[in-house]
């Protein structure tokens, strides 16, 4: 106890207090210093932010070693701003590396924008996404098909970036498919990863399109080491089939000014009881693997219905 005493006494008393203080301020180098310190210190978060507090820092520790070296003479001091100056500037360099390897081209800057931006997606995560699918855009040529009925696999998901896709079965037409939108969802959605399937339906450029699209493979690759990007999907493309449900509800139409709505086919059963829905809904909605069934709609209009 009484060695810890002596120690805190002389820490406290062994050198002189200041009894008289300089009458002459500093020169102006160190306030500068100080005002940077002051307005880098209050950066936000981000590359951006971190850029700016890192370039601000460095200029303060940058004037502290001139202050140093020119004022107060001090090796020690000199030494340690100029350190720290040095990691500042070497940080400001690596994120401003970071900034420009997350720099994309035209169309993926306006998907990120129009997309992915609203739902708080980084830069970081972005850049993710645009490597599983090479940074590459795919043109497809007016009336060229992206998917032929019962011959094409389903090897891929892709986003329409520009035009309109056409889609018909059998020859009858179903819906469009508009920028910003899944060109093949319902048959993502409807295999597992190990399973294989092909379309039930017929896909076709109305416009010369662009797209993006991620192989089956590579993607669940991403999904197995990013769980959070694999969230992201599965939301965008529920989202997605919910609106190609909506547009196939617009088609649908009943004698008698009724209109069928897909998503309550038992209550459909039940105000016209007449009227055979099945037959009128088979066209409209095999879009998928060929597990999926048309019955299997009626069985999810089941559930939802009252």
């Amino acid at each position: 106890m009484g060695e810890n005493t002596s120690f805190w006494e002389s820490l406290i008393y062994a050198h002189p207090m200041c009894t008289t203080w300089k009458q002459e301020a500093e020169g102006s180098i160190y306030h500068l210093a100080s005002i940077l310190f002051v307005v880098g210190f209050m950066g936000g978060s981000g590359f951006f932010g971190l850029l700016y507090v890192f370039s601000l820092l460095g200029l303060g520790f940058l004037c502290s070693s001139v202050w140093a070296w020119l004022d107060v003479c001090a090796a020690d001091i000199f030494s340690w701003n100029f350190i720290l100056f040095a990691i500042c500037f070497v940080q400001f360099i690596y994120v401003t590396y970071q900034v420009r390897s997350v720099a994309f081209d035209r169309e993926f800057q306006e998907l990120y924008s129009a997309l992915f931006q609203p739902l708080g997606i980084s830069l970081t995560v972005y850049r993710k996404i645009v490597l599983c699918c090479d940074a590459e855009v795919i043109t497809l040529e007016k009336e060229h098909c992206y998917a032929m009925q019962g011959k094409t696999p389903i090897d891929k998901l892709s986003l329409l970036v520009s035009g309109r896709i056409r889609v018909t079965v059998d020859g009858e037409f179903l819906h469009y498919i508009f920028p910003l939108q899944f060109l093949d969802s319902p048959e993502w959605d409807s295999l597992r990863p190990t399973e294989e399937g092909i379309f039930q339906v017929t896909l076709t450029a109305e416009t010369d399109c662009r797209y993006v699209a991620w192989r089956r493979k590579k993607l669940y690759l991403l999904f197995a080491k990013h769980r959070f990007i694999s969230r992201l999907f599965s939301i965008l493309i529920g989202s997605d089939i919910a609106e190609k449900l909506y547009a196939l509800n617009d088609r649908v139409h009943v004698g008698q000014g009724f209109r069928y709505d897909i998503r309550l086919p038992n209550f459909y059963h039940v105000a016209l009881p007449e009227t055979p829905p099945v037959q009128l809904s088979h066209h409209h909605l095999q879009r998928g693997s060929p597990q999926r069934k048309p019955s299997g709609v009626t069985n999810c209009g089941s559930f939802l219905s009252p």
